[in-house]
């Protein structure tokens, strides 16, 4: 069978994509390889009638809702290559098995690519945090502690001060910190200390860095801005053009520089946004952006009115 529109990734923005889509009548395939970028967190924030809630059940619901549309397909599998073939597309799964459609959207997120510092991953959205929008809220008035050495990781050790917490601490882990930070951190009264971190330990709520020193920096709360790339190899091997931070830039309609893909959620960004917003609203809303305008290129083609 071939598809009219096949989505890659699971998440808030595939699956607001594949309801998009399949309450258009159209014949869906939302392939799933079941490793979501938020995984590791107990809770998801700032979506309206959904705060707090966790985004397993955000998943959950999400696909016995699109249960009530019979042209969407949901299948567990890992998609490996993505290929242009005439009017369409082909997508090999990890079982050799090939499918095809005629729109591709991709929505396979990003990772998060961790500092090497044993017991960070374990942690990680479950004491360790990455964004202060996302968990700042959570840890207003907690002892915090920042991890990290490149400018960006050091600067949010600002905001959570100005925003959260009056007992801010910038660990970066054996480097020296960023002489364009330093002078801000020294006014803002934020603690840096130099020394590497050997682990990270403890729970939510009651985080210890063990310093390589022997010392012990007891925290509540730790933010680490991870640097991150894309899930999937996908929009590299169509050719879609990517942004110097790795996104794939995409414009108003989601569109990639790929005709006939579009790419939504944390993989994509406009060019002319400074950095993406990976949050789960704005993920469903570029999946549903996406699944329109891929919806009125399928109307247009098949109505014979042309681009």
């Amino acid at each position: 069978m071939s598809y009219d529109v096949l989505v890659v990734g699971a998440g808030p923005a595939g699956l607001n994509a594949a309801l998009v889509a399949g309450r258009q009548r159209r014949d869906v395939l939302l392939l799933d390889s079941g490793a979501p970028r938020n995984a590791p967190a107990a809770e998801m924030h700032m979506l309206l009638s959904r705060d707090g809630f966790p985004p397993a059940e955000l998943r959950r619901i999400g696909r016995e809702q699109l249960a009530a549309y019979p042209g969407v397909a949901i299948r567990e599998a890992l998609v490996t290559t993505a290929e242009k073939e005439g009017n369409g597309f082909t997508l090999t799964l990890a079982d050799g098995e090939r499918v095809t459609g005629r729109k591709l959207i991709i929505a396979t997120g990003q990772v998060d690519v961790l500092d090497q510092v044993e017991g960070l991953s374990e942690l990680f959205g479950r004491g360790v945090y990455h964004c202060p929008f996302c968990h700042g809220w959570e840890t207003r008035g907690m002892t915090l502690a920042v991890l990290g050495h490149e400018l960006p990781q050091v600067m949010q050790a600002l905001y959570v001060a100005d925003r959260f917490s009056d007992d801010v601490v910038v660990c970066t882990d054996g480097h020296p910190v960023p002489e364009q930070a330093a002078g801000r951190l020294a006014d803002a009264g934020i603690a840096v200390d130099e020394t590497p971190v050997s682990r990270i330990e403890g729970k939510e709520g009651a985080v210890r860095l063990v310093l390589a020193d022997g010392r012990v920096l007891e925290r509540q709360a730790v933010y680490h801005r991870a640097p991150t790339r894309q899930h999937s190899p996908l929009a590299e091997q169509l050719g879609c053009e990517a942004l110097p931070d790795g996104c794939v830039r995409v414009d108003e309609f989601q569109r990639t520089s790929v005709p006939g893909v579009y790419a939504a959620g944390d993989a994509a960004r406009l060019e002319a946004l400074p950095d993406a917003l990976t949050f789960v609203v704005t993920g469903a809303a570029d999946g549903a952006r996406a699944a329109v305008w891929a919806e009125q290129e399928l109307f247009r083609e098949d109505a014979g009115l042309g681009g």
